[in-house]
């Protein structure tokens, strides 16, 4: 079986310095692909790069917690706070997300109103996926592929087809840590299930994804690790790249280090040990690049 590299940034449109790091990294670096959250403040600056890269594929980065809406409060006031901010309370929102039907009128208006915003854009849908893996909880996976659908996720166009990410990471990246080892494990059920159902909507997903266990810390030793690992089918790297770090970008991330993942993607290591597996069995790009045969491999 080939091998097929992603290397994703998310939160593009968050922050310009997250902008201009896309920019860099993929002008210069190792970036194909970037999440763009369509409520950031300045996702208008991330579209107006992303016009003039090309070769930068750009999918959705759905934001339902930790972020703004792209809906006012008045419509979604069960989702949001008085700044039109989701909260970070996840176990809680799935559980109210799952049981109440109200609330999930307001999240499948929100979930439309993120897709429709990207549609805006004119650029190609590549991928969804949603901040902080959100899209793990089966009832936001359900209205994603069902509300995806009318935008063109499943569907192939040009014979490209939109993917989705699924954070599966292989447990070697643990690193012999229990607590990480142990999250993986607990997740396989749900991670099983969700590669079942997109197969089922005939949607292309990551077969593993690296970057869940050192979120923020993605350095040019990690990559090169993983790179030397590279597993066959289809793998996706995602970092969180910016020419400002931590607390500067956002609150939540004070103990982020953009800087050193932004390094990463430009370090010419980096780009030799991709070059030498592109000579070998490995193709780079988006989803929308993946060949055929993985397409198929993943169809129902």
């Amino acid at each position: 079986m080939s091998r097929f590299l992603i290397v994703t940034a998310d939160d593009f449109g968050l922050h310009t310095a997250v902008n201009e790091a896309v920019e860099r990294a993929t002008c210069a670096g190792v970036l194909t692909a970037a999440s763009l959250m369509v409520s950031g403040s300045a996702s208008a600056d991330a579209v107006r790069r992303a016009r003039n890269l090309p070769k930068l594929r750009v999918g959705l980065h759905l934001v339902l917690a930790d972020g703004h809406s792209v809906l006012p409060r008045e419509r979604i006031p069960a989702l949001v706070d008085a700044d039109g901010r989701f909260g970070n309370r996840m176990l809680v929102d799935g559980l109210r997300f799952f049981t109440l039907t109200s609330v999930r009128r307001q999240l499948e208006a929100e979930i439309r109103a993120q897709f429709e915003a990207f549609a805006a854009t004119g650029l190609p849908l590549d991928h969804v996926n949603a901040h902080k893996h959100f899209h793990l909880h089966p009832t936001l996976l359900e209205m994603l592929l069902r509300i995806g659908r009318d935008f063109g996720l499943g569907a192939e166009i040009n014979q490209s087809r939109a993917g989705v990410r699924v954070p599966a990471e292989p447990l070697w990246m643990a690193r012999n840590k229990l607590a990480p080892r142990f999250g993986s494990i607990l997740l396989s059920p749900w991670l099983a299930r969700m590669k079942h159902r997109l197969r089922a909507a005939g949607v292309a997903y990551s077969d593993q994804v690296f970057g869940v266990i050192d979120s923020g810390r993605m350095c040019e030793g990690r990559l090169l690790d993983i790179l030397a690992r590279l597993p066959a089918g289809v793998s996706e790297i995602y970092l969180h790249p910016a020419t400002q770090s931590g607390s500067d970008i956002a609150p939540s991330m004070r103990g982020y280090r953009h800087s050193d993942e932004l390094a990463a993607l430009m370090s010419p290591q980096v780009r030799a040990a991709i070059a030498a597996l592109t000579a070998v069995d490995v193709s780079c790009g988006g989803y929308s690049d993946l060949p055929r045969t993985f397409g198929q491999r993943h169809a129902a």
